[in-house]
């Protein structure tokens, strides 16, 4: 089998699924008002064939008495006497339309409300979703590809239910009736139009099968495109520095020319099936008019259901009659398979975009096996620790026992060490090796290395954004896989080198360390970092919206801000991510000071390029590779003359 032909049959296999499963979802919000739509768009389908039923009855009982036959000798009848026959279809047929009317408005009213509130659910499912799943997917996907979901995928999931499912139901309805009723006026002249629906099924499934496969490739191939943008957005002070615009503009051209391609014949495809289906009901329509007018000439006038015996008998059915009404549901019939297949494109895309989103639905979300939790902690002068319903200032680690159902509360002091732990972010390639750190309470550890050694690693193993390969990691001497990491990740601040600043006022930035916190809270959290003076001299003060990651404030400012959302959180850990590596020696200065009084009775882990920062560190570990290779105190590791003094003296440089 070829790579095309294995990725298409599990395209149709999933488009199969995602349909089935869509349904389910669909039913699962609003299955009530869904059976009414289906209802209504059954009496407007039936109101639509009606018209055929009716034009019979006209042909029949009112046309057909008024003219008489001269050759079997029927004279004519009066008006008077067909008249309450003609005016009770044309009523009946007005009060059907009246009824479809309604019923249209009705379920399109409907399915605008059910296709935005399903909307709304889908944004706010895969938006949940995203926020329980671990760093490595993000790390993994690109934001744009991750975005398209959101827009282009929800849009297509938008058509497909708002319009394409409805009239795909609409046609299907009306096609199943007509053939019934085809099948009621004439077999013979229904085999001409089963063979038309074939050859009509055949091309569908040569034209529509290719138009599938590229609609599944544009949605993709978009996702794509938009990823790019959004990288390439992110980057353009990189761009312009290193004059990149015109290999930027070369490698979007390849990315650009595989979506074009795919769009290309995607649509080309698409557009070619509904005009090929139509031409062949043209076709279809045609064909089944001349025979019917050759049974007419040859006398055929019995070709309907109770001719099978003898097609040559002759009746009193109005052969006149049964041709027009027949004709014009044969022409119904072609119009509405040539809808189905006008609605075939939006189909395609509609369940891709839906297998993208539950793609992303279905991706597992993080694991959480921890069931040691932190509680606020009353803790006695014999430190006996107790559980408090208040906020006391202090914590504890709940630590529930299974094998005697015991409870003990072991306080939170920031005693955290690592033995011997190895880890890689994929399993053939190990990054850390045998690492194994002593972090005192109070202690400032300091991690320096060039970039790569692992020195953020380290810190995203603390925070259980990876679970490392073997070893352990204890936090207050309990392994942190048995605490929740909602809590663990609660015990301690983070401030990254890249800041990370949201929509809203500075306040509300700084809140954002501690949801709860006051106001007065915040602004105490600002005079530690040492950003309170220039938050001050803004226009609107704490007040200020940033917007746009906070374009408007200087690279050091934004930092101080998230300095000074981690000190509101009050953790009993730090960890420092280069943290003032944005910011000018004079701002470092006062930083450093404000650093230092936020770091004074906790445990602190600090990355930093800059070594004049962590010289009063407790034990500053040197990484190369993954691996510690030096260890010890400034003063120690200065005395050794090894790789830390060389970049101390500026004998070997961080990068």
């Amino acid at each position: 089998m070829s790579k095309n032909t294995a990725v298409q049959g599990r395209s149709k296999v999933s488009s199969f699924k995602v349909l089935r499963r869509l349904v389910s979802y669909l039913f699962h919000y609003y299955k009530f008002r869904l059976i009414a739509v289906l209802i209504c768009i059954t009496v407007t389908a039936a109101a639509g064939i009606s018209s055929s039923v009716f034009l019979n009855l006209v042909l029949t009982q009112v046309i057909t008495p008024l003219l008489g036959n001269a050759a079997t000798g029927v004279a004519p009848v009066p008006f008077a006497e067909v008249s309450d026959k003609l005016f009770l279809v044309i009523g009946g047929m007005g009060l059907m339309y009246i009824v479809a009317l309604c019923a249209s408005f009705f379920y399109n009213q409907t399915m605008a409300v059910v296709t935005q509130g399903f909307l709304k659910h889908v944004r706010n499912d895969m938006f949940a979703r995203m926020e329980s799943l671990p760093i490595r997917y993000f790390d993994t996907h690109t934001h744009g590809d991750i975005m398209s979901t959101y827009t282009n995928d929800t849009d297509a999931l938008r058509q497909l239910i708002s319009m394409s499912i409805p009239q795909v139901y609409y046609s299907i309805v009306a096609a199943i009736t007509l053939f019934v009723l085809m099948l009621t006026y004439s077999v013979w002249l229904m085999f001409v139009v089963l063979f038309g629906v074939l050859v009509m099924a055949l091309v569908a499934k040569a034209v529509g099968g290719r138009s599938a496969r590229y609609f599944i490739r544009q949605q993709e191939t978009l996702g794509k495109t938009e990823g790019y943008i959004e990288e390439m957005m992110g980057g353009q002070k990189v761009i312009k520095v290193f004059c990149h615009e015109e290999q930027a503009k070369r490698d979007f051209d390849v990315i650009n020319d595989q979506l074009c391609d795919a769009s290309d014949k995607a649509n080309a495809y698409g557009n070619m099936l509904m005009p090929a289906i139509m031409n062949i009901g043209h076709f279809m329509f045609v064909v089944t008019a001349i025979i019917a007018g050759l049974f007419f000439v040859w006398g055929v006038r019995n070709f309907s259901v109770t001719g099978w015996g003898d097609v040559f008998v002759i009746t009193n059915i109005n052969m006149i009659a049964l041709m027009a009404t027949f004709l014009n549901i044969s022409r119904q019939f072609s119009l509405n398979i040539g809808q189905v297949s006008m609605q075939i494109n939006s189909v395609v895309m509609g369940l891709a975009g839906a297998g993208r989103i539950f793609e992303l639905l279905d991706q597992q979300p993080e694991t959480d096996d921890g069931y040691v939790t932190l509680v606020n902690a009353e803790i006695a002068e014999d430190g006996t620790v107790t559980e408090s319903k208040e906020r006391t200032g202090k914590w504890a680690w709940k630590h529930p026992h299974k094998a005697d159902g015991t409870v003990t509360y072991t306080e939170l002091k920031g005693d955290i060490r690592l033995f011997d732990v190895d880890f890689g972010y994929v399993p053939e390639k190990i990054v850390l090796h045998n690492v194994t750190i002593y972090a005192k309470p109070g202690q400032k550890i300091a991690f320096v290395g060039a970039t790569g050694a692992g020195k953020t690693t380290i810190t995203n193993l603390l925070n259980r954004f990876y679970d490392i390969a073997d070893g352990k990691i204890r936090y207050d001497g309990i392994n942190i896989n048995k605490i929740k990491k909602a809590d663990l990740r609660r015990s301690m601040g983070i401030v990254l080198q890249d800041t990370n600043l949201f929509t809203g006022t500075i306040m509300e930035n700084i809140r954002y360390g501690k949801l709860d916190a006051a106001d007065e809270e915040c602004i105490e959290a600002a005079k530690l970092a040492n950003a309170h003076d220039f938050i001050t001299r803004l226009p609107e003060g704490y007040n200020t919206v940033l917007r746009h990651e906070a374009s408007n404030l200087s690279q050091g400012q934004r930092q101080l801000i998230s300095i000074a959302r981690a000190a509101v959180a009050d953790p009993p850990v730090m960890i420092l991510d280069e943290a003032t590596s944005s910011i000018d020696t004079r701002t470092e200065a006062l930083v450093q000071k404000g650093m230092d009084a936020l770091m004074k009775g906790r445990t602190v882990f600090v990355i930093a390029h800059r070594l004049s920062t962590i010289q009063n560190s407790d034990a500053i570990m040197v990484l190369d590779h993954g691996r510690i290779i030096e260890r010890g105190s400034h003063e120690q590791l200065i005395a050794q003359k090894g790789v830390y003094f060389q970049l101390y003296t500026g004998a070997f440089e961080l990068e």
